[in-house]
């Protein structure tokens, strides 16, 4: 089947995305027109992935949202599509979510979606996360698909602030790549490490996640993991505001 002959229709949302995304569902249901649409035309997502965009991307993104303390600042490397950071930053509005995405034509998509949803709460970058090593750190730094976890962690863990989490998502290979980043675990001061799986029993493929406590000290002089230690920070971001 050639992908003209795919429906590009956005498929309804399943009936686990009104308990997964609650108030939230009908901002959801706007993301998953703008990938079905906009996403498919301007390359970000294959016409293939829309009959499942709730299942495998929406849900499975939004499920990560359990693994993020309340009020933290959250920073998407590789954003792509807005999977995981956008919706995340759409679920949970106590969040602050930094878009990072290097390739002009995903930024500007991002730029454009966060505009249309009317969200407040994101901030898209448009550079590489190691373009901003020793600039920015958060409390938490998450990615999808990315690159296996011993590449994955040089580019994150010096953007986690010291107590601070890598939360990456992951497959049913998290103990394998574990395993074999022992080495860049120690080089880049990883901590705890931890397995988690959320959303047993509300999807078929429940959400697996690869948590590394950040242990070193951070660059920049930041501490804490809440909002009121980074408002003087936030203040003096611009953010595309439109009324939802």
């Amino acid at each position: 089947m050639s992908d003209d002959a795919v429906s590009r229709e956005t498929p309804p949302a399943p009936d686990a995305a009104t308990g997964v995304f609650s108030h939230a569902l009908p901002v959801a249901t706007r993301f998953a027109d703008l990938l079905a649409s906009d996403g498919v035309v301007r390359g970000l997502i294959g016409p293939r992935e829309v009959p499942r965009l709730w299942e495998r991307h929406l849900l499975n993104c939004a499920l990560l949202a359990g693994a993020i303390p309340q009020g933290a600042d959250v920073c998407d490397i590789g954003s792509g599509a807005g999977l995981p950071g956008l919706v995340l930053a759409l679920a949970r509005e106590d969040l602050s979510v930094t878009l990072v995405e290097p390739l002009l034509r995903r930024s500007t998509f991002l730029e454009d979606a966060v505009a249309a949803l009317g969200l407040e709460n994101v901030e898209v970058v448009r550079a590489r996360a190691e373009g901003l090593h020793g600039r920015r750190e958060f409390s938490i730094v998450t990615s999808r698909a990315v690159a296996p976890l011993d590449r994955l962690l040089g580019w994150s863990m010096p953007l986690v602030r010291q107590g601070g989490e890598l939360v990456a998502m992951k497959g049913s290979s998290a103990h394998e790549e574990i395993a074999a980043a022992e080495k860049a675990l120690r080089r880049h001061g990883g901590g705890s490490v931890r397995v988690e799986e959320y959303g047993a029993g509300v999807v078929d493929s429940p959400t697996i996640v690869v948590r590394v406590r950040a242990t070193r000290p951070s660059q920049l002089g930041l501490a804490g993991t809440t909002r009121d230690d980074r408002s003087r920070t936030r203040a003096t971001r611009s953010r595309r505001r439109k009324p939802r």
